[in-house]
């Protein structure tokens, strides 16, 4: 939101001058982005008329003009392509000195003398145009100091707004916060009725419901379109970044920085028929006012009569239906839009407007009629024409309202931890627009019809805090001693689980906890997704149920930016809605898209996750590269497991896997039996759906990874070990982890150790089946083992193994 400082002091008796003021909302949440001053030194520069207008003997680009100053008559040369006879237009005398530090002096351009200097508004320090001279209205009168003429100087500030503070997108909101900030009262606003003078009656029929529950029009016939804009009005636009175009459109846009109510003129011959706020209908076509063509779909509002579209709904008017030189009458458009149904819509097509800023946060619903009269008093007296009645449509039922919200005096002291006298607080709550009502413990409050954000108690005392100051409330330090710090010896710190990790070469990521829903839908991830109430943009509108889409996002920018080996990781919280009714010790993400109906509480699992592409290890001489594959990153979240010091524990297995993962390189991890996360590569399917190259990821709970055995000591061995090495053919299906686990299991007592040195598929190896050679370590604590010990336990696993899984010993 940029403004005018001298506007803003019309609305409230502000004492501050600009920089102390810009400093004192910046300190309350309004971030003042800059302070502009305009017009700030312009002692002799003059309103001046252009007598006669000649092309320069010796350029062809500049222009010999005898110019009126109104004290006499001076020669010019002047390059501006919109230089005429008859224009009046700022002219710097002699000796005046312009705001970018240019001195005039008599000079000869190409020859030809020129005592002055006809000025852009560029060059005056008032606006950004330098297209050509500040054109003047025709009745400004010529000789007088044009800094008088335009109300100067003045101060543009421009406000960095929260997505909250909507309600500062008008100057009358904006005049009660600086009332609250600086201790002084707002002048009311005031927007008399007008009086129609003929009937120009329109149905309106409201067909989206709650998406537009109130929208008001009315007819200004015979508007004339030549009618310049006031200078005044000028001023005040230009101020606020607004470029100015004609006298309807500057109304419309004038209300709007004003009320902070968006408003819209069509003209009126173009209209068919009834007005009709409803859905769009699917690829349906559309040009918007800036002549660009719009294909939309029913996620979209439009305004229409019965033959086509007229506008987007709180982001652009069509084509068509612009006001244009020749509109003698006109149908001004003031209505209330729910922020959900515009959000996203002008990101969509590629604009950026004014109205969707506003509608987006939310625009206070009972501004409509003020706008509209406002408006209409305006265009009148400006353009002339003859206003109709205004025509509302409202369903009531579904317009928001602001419900009273209880302060007490106690629960102030209790959070500030200062108490605040009760007429501050009656007072700040006053200036911020509030109806206040006193109670035994406090206030009962209803906030203005604007202020979305005001919905409980303690959104009321940060009103009470950022008014008074932040810097008013005492920094004062806990009371009694801090409880002595306690490790855990079960649990492993978090810290620990990142270091292992970026050790092994991994750089950690913090991704944004909302995201796009059709990126989690892409990973069918979508099933328990909790919706924002009021997302940021339509691209981060729910709460990830998994920490890869982010990642894999954040990788896929990486390699957008040649960066061929990617390893990231991420500890962050995912949010769904909450467990299903059955494996809910699984992730989220390894539970996918099959989760079963859930209940509305939300629930936060903290996760940790990474992903990986490119070579197995970073370019180097010492051995010859190959790409990342599955036991790579088996074997970075291994090196994790080990940190919990209970690695038998964790087991793993290939079934109950998510749609997204890769079916024959992926598994379920298990800690104690317990799903607890995912490894693998990405399914070749999405990553081509994703653009991305072959991915190798893995996610897990964090708690199950930060459960850590404590560690007990045990004396050295006293007897020797043995190592017996045998080879074992068995099915191809049949995983390492349950040869593993048999192994254990037969030989529970005296297996110190054991180790899968060779896998081998090949001659002498039937199809189908494959050869794993095992090195077993065994060692008794009581006696030293005998060969016919040794022996007699290894054809015990061999016989085990057999029986289990069809294995036979090779020779």
């Amino acid at each position: 939101m940029k403004f005018s400082m001298n506007w803003l002091r019309e609305r409230v008796d502000a004492p501050a001058d600009p920089t102390t003021l810009a400093q004192r909302l910046t300190l309350s949440g309004l971030e003042v982005a800059d302070v502009e001053a305009i017009g700030g030194a312009l002692d002799g520069v003059v309103v001046a008329r252009i007598v006669t207008c000649e092309a320069h003997p010796n350029a062809d680009k500049l222009h010999v003009c005898r110019v009126d100053t109104g004290a006499g008559e001076v020669q010019i040369v002047c390059g501006a392509p919109n230089a005429r006879a008859g224009l009046l237009a700022p002219l710097a005398t002699l000796g005046a000195k312009l705001p970018n530090g240019i001195t005039i002096k008599t000079a000869k351009l190409r020859g030809v003398e020129s005592a002055g200097m006809l000025c852009s508004a560029k060059e005056l320090g008032i606006d950004a145009d330098a297209s050509g001279l500040l054109e003047l209205p025709p009745d400004a009168p010529v000789g007088t100091p044009l800094a008088d003429y335009l109300g100067l100087p003045d101060t543009a500030i421009e406000v960095e707004l929260t997505p909250n503070r909507g309600d500062c997108l008008g100057m009358i909101g904006l005049a009660d916060e600086v009332a609250a900030e600086t201790g002084v009262h707002a002048h009311a606003f005031e927007a008399p009725t007008v009086a129609p003078t003929i009937a120009a009656p329109r149905a309106i029929r409201l067909e989206a419901g709650a998406d537009c529950p109130r929208y008001l029009g009315r007819a200004v016939r015979g508007v004339n379109m030549a009618a310049g804009t006031p200078v005044w009005m000028l001023q005040r636009l230009r101020a606020a970044g607004v470029k100015p175009i004609n006298a309807v459109v500057d109304v419309t846009n004038y209300v709007m920085l004003e009320t902070g109510q968006p408003m819209h003129a069509f003209d009126e011959a173009k209209l068919a028929g009834d007005i009709v706020v409803r859905r769009a209908r699917a690829d349906e076509a559309l040009q918007l006012l800036d002549g660009n063509d719009a294909t939309l779909d029913p996620t979209f509002l439009v305004i229409a009569d019965p033959s086509a579209a007229l506008a987007v709904a709180g982001v652009m008017g069509g084509f068509a239906s612009r006001v244009t030189a020749d509109t003698h009458d006109v149908f001004l458009e003031a209505a209330h839009f729910a922020p959900p149904v515009i959000m996203g819509r002008a990101r969509k097509l590629g604009l950026a407007t004014d109205a969707a800023h506003r509608f987006e946060r939310g625009v206070d619903p009972d501004a409509p009629r003020v706008a509209m009269e406002r408006a209409t008093a305006l265009l009148t007296q400006i353009a002339g024409g003859q206003p109709g009645e205004v025509i509302e449509a409202v369903l009531p039922e579904l317009l928001p309202r602001r419900t009273p919200v209880t302060l007490r005096r106690a629960r102030i002291a209790r959070v500030l931890g200062i108490p605040v006298d009760d007429a501050v607080v009656e007072r700040i709550l006053r200036a911020l627009g509030m109806r206040v009502e006193a109670q035994a413990d406090g206030w009962r409050v209803t906030p203005p019809s604007r202020r979305f954000d005001i919905e409980r108690e303690e959104d009321l005392i940060e009103e009470v805090a950022r008014i008074q100051g932040y810097d008013t409330i005492p920094t004062r330090l806990p009371a009694g001693a801090p409880p002595a710090p306690r490790d855990d010896e079960t649990r492993l710190p978090a810290s620990s689980l990142a270091a292992n990790l970026a050790a092994r070469g991994f750089q950690e990521a913090v991704c944004y906890a909302f995201v796009d829903p059709r990126l989690l839908q892409t990973w069918q991830l979508a099933a328990q997704a909790i919706p924002l109430a009021n997302p940021l943009s339509a691209d981060l509108a729910v709460m990830r149920t998994s920490l890869l889409p982010g990642l894999a996002e954040a990788l896929k920018r990486n390699r957008n930016r040649q960066q061929a080996r990617v390893r990231l990781f991420e500890a962050g919280v995912v949010f769904h809605r909450s467990a299903p009714a059955r494996d809910t010790d699984a992730p989220v993400a390894a539970r996918g898209a099959s989760a079963e109906a859930v209940s509305d509480a939300p629930v936060e699992t903290a996760m940790l996750a990474a992903v990986a592409c490119g070579g197995a290890h970073a370019e180097q001489w010492g051995e010859p590269g190959r790409a990342l594959d599955f036991f790579d990153i088996k074997g970075d979240l291994q090196t994790l497991i080990a940190l919990s010091g209970d690695a038998p524990a964790w087991s793993f297995d290939t079934s109950g896997l998510p749609p997204w993962l890769h079916p024959g390189r992926s598994a379920r991890v298990l800690r104690g039996g317990r799903a607890v996360g995912v490894v693998g590569a990405l399914h070749p399917a999405l990553q081509h759906q994703l653009d991305l190259p072959e991915v190798m990821l893995f996610e897990l709970r964090q708690d199950a990874l930060c459960a850590r055995s404590i560690a007990r000591s045990r004396p050295l061995p006293a007897f020797p070990s043995i190592r017996r090495d045998i080879a074992v053919e068995l099915d191809e299906r049949v995983p390492w982890a349950q040869v593993e686990a048999v192994i254990r299991s037969g030989l529970r007592t005296i297996l110190n150790d054991w180790v899968l040195f060779d896998c081998f598929r090949g001659p002498g190896v039937q199809t189908g089946r494959k050869s794993l050679a095992i090195g077993l370590i065994l060692q008794d604590s009581s006696r030293t083992l005998t060969d016919q010990d040794a022996d007699r336990s290894v054809a015990e696993v061999v016989k085990l193994l057999e029986s289990e899984f069809g294995a036979r010993l090779r020779n």
